[in-house]
């Protein structure tokens, strides 16, 4: 596999479509992290970390009705093609509605978080 985070959002983006309660995918530290930003935005309903060797993320999805909270995902860095933003360049996904997921010197943060610390990074993604 040569896009862990797109496999990813791929599976989010297919087991909200299908209604699935939660969806299953390899561990990573990158991955968890993503999991654990869309549960504090309110995306998903919960991230859990099982296994011992082979150690897997489970999300539970969340649902308005029938429909899924997460209207859409984009990977926007991709391996063949990364996108650098500084701090003043950050776009907002949905004039603020979404949520861009920015790799920092500091780690993972939103948008909003990298816009108050001032930090730049890779743009992996936009959630909304």
């Amino acid at each position: 596999m040569s896009d862990p985070i797109s496999d990813m959002l791929t599976r989010i983006r297919n087991g909200g479509r299908a209604l699935l309660p939660a969806v299953e995918m390899p561990h990573s530290r990158i991955k968890e992290s993503v999991a654990r930003i869309l549960k504090s935005e309110g995306y998903v309903n919960d991230v859990a970390v099982e296994g011992e060797a082979k150690k897997k993320i489970k999300i539970r999805l969340k649902y308005e009705g029938k429909k899924s909270v997460i209207e859409g995902l984009r990977r926007i860095s991709k391996p063949g093609l990364r996108k650098y933003v500084g701090a003043t360049e950050i776009p907002r996904v949905r004039g603020g509605l979404g949520v861009a997921i920015l790799s920092t010197s500091e780690g993972l943060l939103t948008d909003s978080q990298a816009r108050r610390k001032n930090l730049g990074g890779e743009l992996l993604c936009h959630i909304w």
